[in-house]
């Protein structure tokens, strides 16, 4: 994948076990600017997780975002089909200009409720964005990396960790194409 050669910053975590995530120091509202418009999208998506599967699923999609609160926010609407049937996702994004730290939240049109959200920051045109969670009954920390050094085909993928962050599968990504 374009992206693999990068690495996923080294996770801290504090007395009690819990994940440390701090900003960059060039971390800004500005950050996702790159991704704002239209964008169509070739998904590649690991069948099953943590089952040592080497089997993809891809399948095309597009994405509109823009920005809300006076740009400190934005949002975007995911368009694919799955089996036949339409599928639509949706990120909200806000950026706390205190902690300098993005909050970036997911819902989809099979559940309505917005997941927990993977937070993070942009250090040269490359953002990570982490969570603890809970995948199939197992602690998992999930990240996001957004890969925006080609700010015209940006990369988004997604791994996760069921070892505090020694091994990671990833398990989606995105290349996109921006049309407007």
């Amino acid at each position: 994948m374009k992206n693999d050669s990068l690495e996923i910053p080294i996770l801290k975590f504090d007395e009690d076990g819990r994940l440390i995530i701090a900003a960059s120091e060039s971390s800004s509202k500005y950050d996702f600017d790159f991704f704002q418009g239209k964008s169509t999208i070739q998904n590649k998506k690991l069948k099953k997780r943590f089952a040592n599967c080497t089997e993809w699923i891809e399948f095309p999609s597009t994405q509109e975002m823009y920005k809300v609160l006076n740009g400190i926010g934005n949002i975007d609407n995911f368009l694919a089909t799955f089996d036949g049937e339409p599928f639509e996702g949706m990120t909200v994004r806000l950026f706390n200009p205190a902690t300098k730290l993005w909050s970036i939240y997911w819902s989809d049109s099979n559940t309505g409720v917005l997941d927990r959200p993977v937070v993070g920051s942009f250090e040269n045109n490359v953002g990570h964005f982490f969570s603890e969670d809970i995948f199939e009954g197992r602690d998992v920390i999930q990240v996001f990396r957004w890969d925006a050094r080609d700010q015209k085909n940006p990369v988004w993928s997604q791994a996760m960790s069921d070892d505090k962050g020694k091994n990671w599968e990833w398990n989606w990504y995105m290349f996109m194409t921006k049309t407007e």
